[in-house]
């Protein structure tokens, strides 16, 4: 795809202005960073970070959805309040994994955010197995997303009446005097918000954001400082970490199924699945510095090849490459040596516990994004 079919955010131009490496990113030019990856990164540990998320897909759906939805997704969303989001898996019938998503339920209907990469195999998927009075809305360009990520977000955001909006919590709000959609997600592994914003308003709260939080350190973050927070707090990445040929007890997301809830897609493979126990298993690596793993670089155990690396990075924060590798076997246990294959030589790593790091996000189960 050229640079010139490349759709582009609400944000574009903002993001040029402002430096940033523009790059294809699930075919959206999409800022890479603006200074330094790890400047952008340390911006989001320490104090926060404004990331453009406006790629990822957004669905609104209306009618009886409760039941449509509940049968495509593996969690269970007659828990779910209102203004409440939920973490979510989309199955093939054979349990593999289409899509991971945030369901929010309004006292409208329900909005779904879905992967950008994704987005447009997704809407035909809910779209072909809605029954009839399912009304299905990809508001993806008219509703514009960025996410404010760090220990001090709430401190740093324009906004009031944030003390109770509780982790996985949303409600309508004004930031910056522009009216929002204030959810209190993220992909970072530190408390933040993400924000829906009408396109035509976004970029009068990003400016906002970025000069009411400049003095204490608040800088634009780019999807490098993006993928090197969610993999400390070893939040997966679809199309890294999972994809089709995944199940969710494969990717260590075994807890976003419900098998009791009813039938749902892909619910009678994964029944087998849990009868079988596992094949395989999704560990967390610590290497030595210099030695980065990519992603699907062999993973090692006495010179023999047991499984690939899915995602792999250094991280400034933590002073080390770390990486996700989905491995052969359920045997691997926090300790153990591996081996792993990096531009000729065998890398040492040990398997260490996830997440990696642990932020200042509310909860100690911290979903995934992309």
């Amino acid at each position: 795809m050229t640079a010139s079919a490349l759709s582009r955010t609400p944000l574009y131009d903002r993001h040029v202005a402002l430096g940033g490496r523009m790059v294809d990113f699930g075919g959206w030019e999409m800022p890479q960073q603006y200074t330094s990856i790890r400047d952008e990164h340390l911006a989001v540990r320490k104090v926060a970070g404004l990331f453009d998320v406006s790629h990822m897909g957004r669905f609104r759906i209306a009618g009886e959805a409760m039941e449509f939805l509940q049968h495509l997704v593996t969690n269970d969303l007659s828990h779910l309040g209102y203004g409440q989001a939920q973490y979510n898996l989309l199955l093939n019938e054979q349990g593999g994994i289409i899509d991971d998503l945030v369901v929010y339920r309004g006292d409208e209907g329900f909005l779904v955010v879905v992967n950008a990469s994704n987005r447009e195999k997704d809407l035909h998927w809910f779209r072909s197995h809605a029954p009839a009075g399912i009304e299905i809305e990809d508001r993806t360009s008219e509703l514009a997303l960025i996410a404010f990520q760090g220990p001090r977000a709430q401190e740093l955001l324009p906004a009031e009446g944030l003390d109770d909006l509780g982790y996985f919590g949303f409600r309508r709000g004004g930031v910056a005097g522009v009216r929002a959609l204030i959810s209190r997600t993220g992909y970072t592994g530190e408390d933040g918000f993400e924000l829906f914003i009408n396109s035509d308003r976004v970029g009068e709260v990003w400016d906002a954001i970025l000069a009411e939080g400049k003095d204490a350190g608040v800088r634009p973050a780019g999807l490098g400082a993006r993928d090197a927070t969610r993999l400390e707090a070893a939040l997966r990445l679809w199309g890294n970490d999972m994809d089709e040929t995944v199940n969710p007890y494969e990717a260590g997301l075994g807890w976003t199924v419900k098998l009791d809830k009813g039938d749902f897609v892909g619910r009678e493979a994964l029944v087998k699945v849990t009868a079988d126990s596992p094949k395989r298993k999704l560990i967390g690596l610590k290497l030595e510095p210099g030695s980065i793993a990519r992603h699907g670089a062999q993973v090692m155990v006495e010179g023999k090849p047991t499984g690939v690396i899915t995602s792999g990075t250094h991280s400034f924060f933590l002073g080390y490459p770390i990486a996700l590798a989905m491995v052969e076997g359920a045997s691997f246990r926090v300790g153990d040596k591996v081996g792993v294959e990096l531009r000729g030589r065998e890398a040492p790593a040990e398997v260490v516990k996830l997440p990696f790091y642990r932020g200042s996000a509310r909860s100690a189960v911290s979903p995934t994004r992309s």
